[in-house]
């Protein structure tokens, strides 16, 4: 009875169809004919399945393990039984829950050649797209199985919403663009608002922001400037929220990671060197973990080391948190961590060893997706230097951050404010001198007088109610089939 049930009769009818229409065209010698019409049939069928299917593509032309928010779009999906197959490429760990979730499978491409410097930058430009161009089609239309819908993360822009488009058409996808910023803002940090390269990208990305059957931004400034600049209809903000896993970290978990993370990194050792003891937690006779008396403060900084984030703001900063310390103003030492992974990193970390500052002293990890949950949890207070190009994304390590429970200084740009309140929940500064005024302000008398960082924890258990998956939930989950 349910072969012949709708809407399977519909199915078996033009089967028939074809069928006989294949004996005619053999008979007629019309071969080529033939293998056309068959091609048709298959993409029919993908069609078929692809309007009501839950198989989704998520692509991500860059490191996997470094977005966590496509990642968290994969859970998602996967939570509400899709299927989902992630393209990109290696290099980070992606999280773990990923890695172990039997609906989730990672598809890896290889990294474009490095060509030779003395080949002029847009030759190199225009082999890496056409390189990632034909990986792309490869991977899309070979190894993955029908797709309902394809999410694009943007930017990059180049080859990658072209390909996805023209594939999700073929397949009859819907064709999704999560927008986390643009690819021709960023790309006019180092070649200027005004190059060949930079005009082209403008170009391309409204091209086919006007052939996306759906929109993903992170913030309502964005959500704006797509309806007016590409004359997108319906764009949904969609905020980063934090997942559950970013919690203010339990003491012996603390006290675990610190004693972890010495072994690489001694500033996290014992000033003292006590045994079972670390820079700022300590395991008594008894067993009990508590925190030391004279700890230092514990500040974070997340960044990709990369031109539109400038490190040199903290730096300085830290350099007059020192005068000031040296003046005899009541202040603590520091622990100051900067995380990632960049083009700059090393640079940077050339300045900071040639620094020499009694009350502060730096590390530069890269911790795993494990770990840098914990760290967030355990520190003192959060810095973040993102300024974005297009001054309409939000950072997403602050969205971690206020996840952890921890305040954050964030640097002033156009719609930081519908993330950091300020005097609120953090501070947001506009220069290094400002900047070292907060942290002082903030820190005098730590660890014994933290109220004002007291106050901002306080305020931000508000934010942390809201999770991505709740967040995801209302407000991407009822436009799937939309």
């Amino acid at each position: 009875m349910a072969l012949f049930s709708s809407p399977n009769t519909d199915l078996l009818t033009q089967g028939s169809l074809i069928v006989f229409m294949e004996v005619y065209l053999y008979f007629q010698g019309l071969y080529s004919v033939m293998a056309v019409t068959i091609c048709f049939f298959l993409m029919g069928l993908g069609y078929r399945k692809a309007r009501c299917g839950s198989r989704a593509c998520i692509i991500v032309l860059g490191d996997i393990g470094r977005s966590p928010r496509m990642q968290y779009h994969a859970l998602s999906l996967a939570a509400v039984n899709f299927d989902v197959e992630m393209v990109g490429y290696g290099g980070s760990k992606p999280h773990e829950d990923l890695l172990r979730n039997d609906k989730i499978k990672l598809r890896l491409m290889s990294d474009p050649p490095n060509l030779p410097s003395i080949i002029p930058r847009l030759l190199r430009y225009v082999f890496k797209v056409i390189w990632q161009s034909m990986q792309l089609v490869w991977v899309m239309l070979v190894q993955l199985q029908w797709p309902s819908h394809v999410l694009v993360q943007n930017p990059p822009a180049i080859p990658t919403l072209a390909v996805a488009w023209l594939c999700s058409r073929l397949y009859g996808s819907k064709f999704m663009i999560d927008w986390h910023n643009y690819g021709f803002t960023i790309l006019g940090l180092t070649l200027g608002k005004d190059h060949m390269l930079v005009r082209i990208t403008k170009w391309f990305e409204g091209v086919f922001a006007k052939w996306g059957d759906g929109h993903l931004c992170v913030t309502n400034a964005m959500k704006d400037d797509l309806t007016k600049r590409f004359g997108l209809k319906k764009p949904i903000t969609l905020y980063d929220r934090p997942p559950k896993v970013f919690k203010e970290t339990p003491l012996e978990s603390q006290h675990e990671l610190f004693t972890r993370l010495a072994e690489d990194y001694p500033v996290f050792n014992s000033a003292e060197s006590i045994s079972n003891a670390t820079a700022f937690t300590e395991r008594t006779s008894s067993g009990e973990i508590v925190r030391n008396g004279n700890r230092p403060a514990l500040i974070v900084s997340s960044t990709s080391w990369t031109a539109d984030e400038d490190i040199s703001i903290l730096l300085n900063a830290l350099q007059e948190f020192d005068k000031a310390y040296q003046d005899g103003k009541n202040l603590p030492h520091i622990v100051c961590a900067i995380t990632g992974k960049g083009q700059q990193k090393q640079h940077y970390q050339d300045i900071i060893g040639g620094m020499s500052l009694k009350s502060v002293k730096f590390c530069t990890p890269w911790l795993t997706a494990e770990d840098y949950p914990l760290l967030l949890g355990s520190s003192d207070l959060g810095v973040c230097l993102h300024t974005s190009s297009s001054g309409l994304d939000l950072p997403m390590k602050v969205v971690d951050m206020f996840g952890s429970g921890l305040p954050v200084c964030a640097v002033n740009f156009q719609c930081i404010g519908e993330l950091v309140k300020h005097k609120e929940n953090g501070l947001v500064f506009d220069s290094a001198g400002q900047l070292a005024t907060q942290l002082q302000e903030l820190l005098g008398g730590f660890p014994q007088d933290q109220q004002c960082l007291q106050n901002f924890r306080k305020n931000l258990q508000q934010f942390q109610s809201e999770r991505w998956e709740e967040n995801w939930d209302k407000t991407v989950r009822p436009t799937l089939y939309t």
